[in-house]
């Protein structure tokens, strides 16, 4: 039964693969998809966004003009981690059938590996590179497999850690993870040793690959700006939250800015996104005329003897990444290729929503408004799955458990980053919940323990009386 069961998921999940490729290929790709790969074609890279992304790219578009090579490589990551984690377990149940039977629809998987996004490809590359640790603790005491599935781990980390500029989170909860892991096969000082060690390998060759990929960048002015953008968007909110808050800095030297964010800024400050200030263009012909060292010194003073107001502002816009309050506004779903016109020219690519890529959109759109498409839901499942993998701790449990709480740290980092609600952003933390759960439900024997234990001490809590 066991073996019929692993089976059918294998089925599943491979009919699966194939099916988001049939409906999706060569990708999807949206404005920044769009420069990412202009950018790899180029060898040019801006900052914007993490290089690593555009020279990916670029190695696909070498080799295959467009994104048919990078989407066949981010899907097989996704569908091959939920393939692989039949392996972490001696047996696989029916219940794991049904659930791969349930996910696969999922736009998660039948739509988002083929988006051209940095925060899919993160994603991807997380999750396989914690299911590639998961896996060799497995097979720890077989080495030439346990060294194969650590290489992987490890490049994958890197790779992952190099695509978002918050992956440096995965990085540290792998590091720790693997700690573990070694000492819990040997002894705790070789545990500390050996993820030190693996947490400044992986550093370095981030770091290393990082100053190779700026040699051919802008020298990092995308970074600077969105930092830049950041700290507007914060004060233009505190500005918003209380009208009285002193711009002292601003003021002095940059008074035609500081009016202006007191007026327009105030008008078309949205916690949603920091897309609705564009409305105002006076606003940022002031904001690109002024000194950034004017509105860093004017941040810093917020943070430090206003720190309720800023946590306040920050916690709205928060909200909205989290809670999505307005799923619609927050763009869950994209369908087709459109970009900068330029960069479409030199790429030889047309727009394009053909009658595929509009029914694919529909259906998407259907799971809008339902807990498909919510984080909260996601991010419940993923404390819950923490709480019984660490409890349990059995072969291959750390490393999911790792998996978990990087995702719900990463999540938290939104907090302090963020500038608008889009979907996407958190999509690491609904594959870490869906992974987690797809993991526990192979071997669901446990669960099942543990809700009768549950259930027999809430029956034996109750007086002879309500019993009866």
């Amino acid at each position: 039964m066991t073996r019929t069961a692993r089976v059918a998921v294998a089925i599943i999940l491979i009919a699966g693969w194939a099916l988001t490729l049939v409906l999706s290929w060569p990708g999807h790709l949206s404005f920044d998809s769009i420069v990412q790969l202009h950018d790899g074609r180029t060898g040019f890279y801006h900052s914007w966004h993490p290089p690593v992304m555009a020279w990916l790219l670029g190695v696909s578009d070498a080799l295959l003009p467009g994104a048919g090579l990078y989407v066949l490589f981010v899907t097989t990551l996704i569908f091959g981690s939920f393939f692989a984690l039949m392996w972490t377990r001696a047996r696989a149940s029916w219940v794991a059938a049904v659930l791969a039977v349930l996910f696969v629809p999922l736009p998660h998987f039948l739509l988002y590996p083929m988006l051209v996004w940095k925060d899919v490809l993160f994603a991807a590359a997380a999750v396989a590179a914690f299911v590639a640790l998961s896996l060799a603790e497995v097979h720890w005491k077989r080495p030439p497999i346990r060294a194969s599935l650590l290489a992987g781990a490890f490049l994958l980390t890197v790779l992952a850690t190099l695509t978002r500029q918050n992956g440096l989170i995965a990085l540290i909860a792998i590091a720790a993870a693997f700690a573990w892991i070694v000492a819990r096969n040997s002894n705790w000082a070789q545990g500390a040793v050996c993820g030190a060690a693996a947490l400044v390998v992986a550093g370095g060759a981030v770091f290393a690959i990082s100053v190779a990929l700026a040699v051919h960048s802008d020298g990092g002015e995308g970074t600077r700006t969105q930092l830049r953008l950041l700290r507007f968007y914060d004060l233009v909110g505190a500005v918003t939250a209380d009208p009285q808050l002193p711009l002292d800095t601003l003021a002095d030297s940059e008074p035609g800015l500081e009016a202006l964010m007191r007026s327009d800024g105030r008008r078309l400050y949205s916690p949603e996104r920091n897309d609705t200030l564009v409305g105002s263009p006076a606003l940022q012909d002031a904001l690109g005329q002024s000194e950034p060292s004017a509105i860093a010194a004017q941040w810093y003073d917020l943070v430090r003897h206003h720190p309720w107001l800023y946590l306040k502002v920050r916690a709205r816009v928060f909200a909205q990444v989290l809670f999505t309050p307005d799923i619609e506004g927050c763009r869950p779903v994209f369908t087709g290729v459109e970009g900068p016109s330029g960069e479409m020219g030199d790429l030889g690519l047309k727009p394009r929503r053909d009658a595929r890529d509009l029914a694919l959109a529909r259906y998407a759109k259907g799971f809008m408004g339902t807990p498909v498409f919510s984080h909260v839901v996601f991010g419940g499942l993923a404390i819950a799955a923490l709480v019984l993998l660490l409890w349990r701790r059995s072969q291959g449990d750390i490393a999911i458990a790792a998996l978990l709480a990087s995702a719900l740290v990463f999540t938290a980092s939104f907090f302090a980053i963020s500038i608008a609600c889009d979907y996407r952003y958190l999509y690491f933390l609904d594959m870490a919940a869906l992974s987690a759960v797809f993991y526990l439900a192979l071997d669901p024997s446990y669960l099942f323990a543990v809700v009768a234990m549950w259930s027999g001490s809430f029956w034996d809590s109750r007086s002879d009386e309500r019993k009866s």
